[in-house]
């Protein structure tokens, strides 16, 4: 071989490794950043496969002839990207590696045969030289590190996906299935008849659960995409039902203003905003509360009609409450809607437009039984 020849094999087993460097200092910052640093975003790596993996899931409901066949389908969608997610970063450092490793072996074959033996703990190839010996070391701790690292990571996914789901099958007996905001008040008055107290009690257990997935869900976003067992139950949808009770507590029961429904609506649309921060939707972080609302006014007078029929305490008209409750509700229900198309969120009434056309599906209720009672089914 001539000296040229040798010179262009010692150039390009340099480029090589440096490429390889650079793919595994990439994926090693993708892991840490999901898996290990709370508080980060996710790399562009991790966005790319989400993003792949929604495209893909967005095809296969396209042709979906209902929401519950549409739900059954997207309920493999969090698990496709862990595995998906788990695939690329293990193929990217096996690439790596196999780069690194490329200066000290006769060719690209070899060098992949010695990763795939170290990264996979196999060890039936090695180099007896210094160099090959370090990469070899730092490739096998770098494939235990990760499937230890993913494995870790699945308990404290499942963790917050039950403390979060609890509630929500909770909600369906005060909301109804799925959840909406003003059958939450009316059953207040017939089914569960809530007193004042109690309504005070959801509130605060809201507002803390509120904190909690907006911490859980923001730093791993994945949970976002894990769907309720029950095809009608969704955490979008049910803390935005409770959302919608207090926004019109407030703007109908002027007497029953207390701290805890505020502090509900304002820890709710906090945590809303954080959640879709950390998936990439934009956020307006300090709307106008004089701007107009997507749900329109027939809808919010068609909900006041409702509580008004089973003797919920109305104590301002729908026109004199309708400037309080909107003010409430912009603060989150364009975040809201944004969420809920992403996550193809079971189609509640008040929670906007999906990705594919569907129908609102309203609230089962239960009959009124009691004996010469009205049915209010």
């Amino acid at each position: 071989m001539c000296m040229g020849q040798l010179d262009g094999r010692a150039a390009g087993g340099i480029g090589a490794a440096v490429m390889g460097g650079l793919l595994v200092a990439v994926v090693t910052v993708s892991v840490a950043r999901t898996l290990v640093i709370t508080r980060a975003r996710p790399s562009g790596l991790t966005r790319s496969v989400r993003r792949a993996v929604n495209s893909l899931f967005v095809l296969l409901t396209r042709s979906a002839p209902d929401y519950p066949t549409r739900d059954r389908i997207l309920a493999a969608q969090p698990v496709t990207f862990l595995a998906v997610m788990l695939a690329t970063w293990l193929a990217g450092y096996f690439l790596g590696y196999t780069l690194l490793l490329f200066p000290w072996e006769p060719g690209l074959a070899e060098s992949a045969r010695e990763a795939g033996s170290s990264l996979f703990t196999l060890g039936f190839a090695t180099t007896a030289t210094a160099g090959p010996s370090v990469i070899d070391f730092l490739a096998a701790g770098t494939g235990l590190l990760i499937v230890a690292l993913q494995i870790a990571y699945l308990p404290t996914l499942y963790s917050a996906f039950n403390r979060r789901e609890t509630e929500v099958t909770l909600l369906a007996a005060r909301a109804g299935s799925p959840p909406w905001g003003p059958e939450l008040l009316a059953r207040t008055r017939y089914g569960t008849q809530l007193g004042e107290d109690d309504l005070t009690e959801l509130y605060r257990l809201w507002e803390r659960w509120a904190a909690d997935i907006g911490e859980s869900h923001s730093n791993y976003p994945v949970l976002v995409w894990f769907r309720s067992p029950q095809p009608r139950h969704s955490w979008l949808v049910g803390l935005l039902a409770v959302l919608d009770s207090a926004a019109l507590l407030l703007a109908l029961c002027p007497s029953r203003d207390r701290i805890e429904p505020r502090l509900c609506l304002r820890m709710g649309f906090t945590a809303l905003r954080q959640i879709a921060f950390a998936v990439g939707i934009p956020v307006d972080e300090d709307p106008d509360p004089d701007s107009g609302i997507r749900l329109s006014y027939g809808e919010y007078r068609a909900a006041v009609a409702r509580l008004t029929e089973v003797g919920f305490p109305v104590e301002r008209t729908p026109e004199e409450a309708w400037p309080h409750f909107r003010g409430w509700r912009v603060n989150y229900e364009s975040t809201a809607y944004a969420l809920a198309a992403a996550t193809d969120a079971v189609p509640s009434l008040w929670s906007g437009p999906r990705r594919w056309p569907s129908h609102p599906i309203p609230p089962v209720r239960p009959a009124d039984r009691r004996p010469g009672g009205e049915n209010r089914a």
